[in-house]
C-alpha cells in the first residue's frame, strides 16, 4: 500500500525521464488520470491510457522528449511534490503560485476538479497545491 500515489506518479514520471523510457506505468485511479490529464493538456506528457481490467487497473503514459538540437531531452526537466500528506499546502485565488514567472505550471486540487494555476487563476478558485513542474 502507497501513502502517497500523487508522489509516487510524479517520481515514475521523473524517473522514467532521466532512463529515457518511452512509457511508464501504475496502478490507475482517478486522482492520477486527471493529474495526466493536465500534463497532457499542457503538452508535458505525449499521451495516457487506462487498463480496466478489474482485477488490476493499470495507467500507462507516453513521456514526451524534445526534437531537434536538444533530442533526447525529456520535456520535463523538473517535477515535484508541493502538498505532501504530513503538510498540506493550500491557497486562496490571489495566491496561486506562478513557477519559473510563467514557464512552468502549478497543479491544484480545487473544488472545480485538477487545475493547472492558469486555469485556477482564471476560474477563480484557490485549492490544495499538488505539485509543480517546468
Amino acid at each position: 500500500m502507497l501513502t502517497d500515489p500523487i508522489a509516487d506518479l510524479l517520481t515514475r514520471i521523473r524517473n522514467g525521464g532521466r532512463a529515457r523510457h518511452v512509457s511508464v506505468s501504475m496502478a490507475d485511479s482517478r486522482m492520477r488520470r486527471e493529474i495526466a490529464r493536465v500534463l497532457k493538456e499542457s503538452g508535458y506528457i505525449q499521451d495516457f491510457s487506462s487498463d480496466q481490467d478489474p482485477k488490476k487497473p493499470q495507467l500507462t503514459i507516453q513521456l514526451r522528449y524534445h526534437t531537434g538540437r536538444r533530442s533526447g531531452i525529456p520535456i520535463i526537466e523538473q517535477i515535484e511534490r508541493v502538498s505532501r500528506p504530513g503538510r498540506r499546502v493550500y491557497v486562496g485565488q490571489s495566491e496561486i503560485p506562478r513557477v519559473r514567472n510563467g514557464i512552468g505550471i502549478a497543479i491544484l486540487s480545487t473544488p472545480h476538479g485538477i487545475l493547472t494555476d492558469a486555469q485556477a487563476r482564471e476560474q477563480r478558485v484557490g485549492g490544495e497545491v499538488l505539485a509543480r513542474l517546468w
